[in-house]
């Protein structure tokens, strides 16, 4: 795809986006244009350091593990602290990582180090998350999500063809570019980026003279136990680990299952390369097709997709046919990944956007954790049909779930926060108007057949209209937990 076509393509998608978010969206560019890390860093693991092949595989997981721990980490401190300082001290951090691994060498050193990364790097993405919901009205979240995440698969396409050709220099001068790439994310985000935290907006207001009335007004600190009373969330964080451990299973599983056909690591690398071309092609045009579509019918749809994929695996036998199942479950991806961070938003009171994405995206790196160890054990145990075929069951699974159990609390037309997490009063703290309300499952359903519920929110599948408030572009929506409608999410545009 030619360049000027590329930024044409961008312009239409991102039509009427505030220009703080076009901000946000080329620091994430620079940043995943510069991750050589973690693409190379098995290969330097056992060809420059002389590490075992097990030994890799402990580190990589230990990067896993450290964005467990990193995302809700990051989720609380974009809500205390605000969303800017979040991604400075993560971008920083990651790039002082990025830097240590050029001149670590101990086994200890080094797992210490990718462990830390794996904190750091997590824990900037719910505030990235958080600082987009503050900024894009509701009706247009899902399209910013959606060009966020393209330009965090095109970053990571540009690196892999730019780290083949600069291997000649090594891997350490590699890792050092990545840290420079994240020091000049950190730049853009200090220079450009304004805080966008509702209470923070509120501040900035009363200094300016602007009264308190036009801001976000004050609301109660919730916990991390608080936002999982919210029965809607927690239903959403745990078919969003099924999905995942599905969508993570091919990483591992599928070479395994290419080699045991007899067929050469090259045709593996040819096979899943089809992702992120298939996404960097077709991203826009799926987000086109989809942004006005109902959530819980393209969730439902998504995870149908990841089950056909991964499913079809197992009847696979050429490298044509394998790249067919990857080219199925990357669309379900593409529809997946920007309405799941919209559906949180949707779910999320304004105070607490930082803590459901934080948590939402540790769900996320639970499934990456534990997929990679499954696959590997099943297809070395029961055997790889066995694994693609739990993987299907499981993506129905899913789907069942969402268009069961969250068809109500998902829907366009739904109470904002009926279902919402509200932190136990203090004794003799009066509630506030801006309390979200009691937690508890929304759209409890009477007895609906498993099919007949499937059937519902992909008949839904029909346009809604665009007619909220901040058409064209400015942040003003109706805030979830705020009556009044207030303004949220600071200012719309940067200097």
């Amino acid at each position: 795809m030619p360049v000027v076509s590329i930024i044409r393509s961008v312009r239409a998608a991102g039509s009427g986006l505030p220009r703080g978010f076009w901000w946000l969206w080329l620091s994430t560019l620079v940043n995943r244009t510069g991750a050589f890390v973690l693409t190379f860093l098995s290969l330097f693991l056992t060809q420059e350091l002389g590490f075992s092949g097990w030994y890799a595989g402990v580190v990589i997981a230990l990067h896993g593990l450290g964005g467990i721990a990193g995302s809700p980490l990051g989720g609380m401190l974009s809500d205390r602290w605000g969303r800017r300082p979040t991604m400075l001290a993560g971008h920083l951090a990651g790039a002082a990582c990025a830097a240590a691994l050029a001149v670590v060498t101990s086994p200890w050193a080094v797992a210490t180090v990718v462990l830390l990364m794996g904190v750091a790097m997590q824990a900037v993405r719910p505030a990235i998350s958080a600082t987009i919901a503050d900024q894009v009205p509701e009706h247009d979240r899902r399209r910013a999500y959606a060009l966020n995440y393209w330009a965090l698969n095109l970053g990571f396409a540009i690196a892999a063809t730019g780290g083949g050709a600069a291997i000649v220099f090594g891997y350490r001068a590699l890792f050092v570019a990545d840290a420079v790439a994240t020091v000049l994310c950190a730049l853009i985000v200090f220079l450009r980026l304004p805080e966008t935290r509702p209470q923070a907006a509120r501040e900035t207001a009363a200094a300016d003279g602007v009264p308190t009335d036009d801001a976000p007004a004050a609301a109660p600190r919730l916990s991390t136990r608080d936002v999982l009373r919210d029965g809607p969330f927690r239903t959403l964080v745990l078919l969003n680990l099924l999905v995942c451990t599905v969508f993570s299973t091919p990483w591992v599983g599928l070479p395994l299952t290419m080699a045991g056909e007899g067929l050469e690591p090259d045709a593996y690398g040819r096979v899943i390369a089809v992702n992120g071309v298939v996404i960097v092609v077709f991203q826009l045009l799926v987000n086109k097709l989809t942004e006005r579509r109902s959530q819980v019918a393209l969730l439902v749809l998504s995870s149908l997709l990841f089950a056909v994929g991964t499913g079809a695996t197992a009847l696979a036998g050429t490298p044509l046919m394998f790249a067919a199942t990857v080219v199925v479950w990357t669309v379900g991806e593409m529809v997946y990944v920007p309405v799941t961070a919209a559906a949180t938003a949707h779910l999320a009171p304004v105070h607490a956007r930082g803590r459901y994405q934080g948590l939402m995206g540790m769900s996320w790196s639970m499934g990456g954790f534990v997929a990679p160890i499954a696959a590997g054990w099943i297809v070395e145990g029961p055997g790889p049909e066995v694994l693609w075929a739990s993987c299907a069951v499981i993506g129905v699974a899913a789907a069942a779930g969402y268009a069961l159990l969250l068809r109500r609390a998902l829907s366009e037309d739904a109470p904002k926060h009926a279902a919402a997490a509200s932190p136990r009063p203090s004794r003799g703290t009066p509630a506030t108007q801006d309390d979200p309300g009691t937690p508890g499952m929304v759209g409890t359903q009477g007895a609906v057949g498993v099919a007949g519920a499937l059937a519902a929110p992909v008949a839904a599948m029909v346009p809604v209209p665009a007619d909220g408030p901040g058409a064209g572009g400015a942040p003003v929506a109706l805030e979830k937990g705020d009556a009044r409608g207030k303004r949220a999410g600071g200012a719309d545009s940067v200097g």
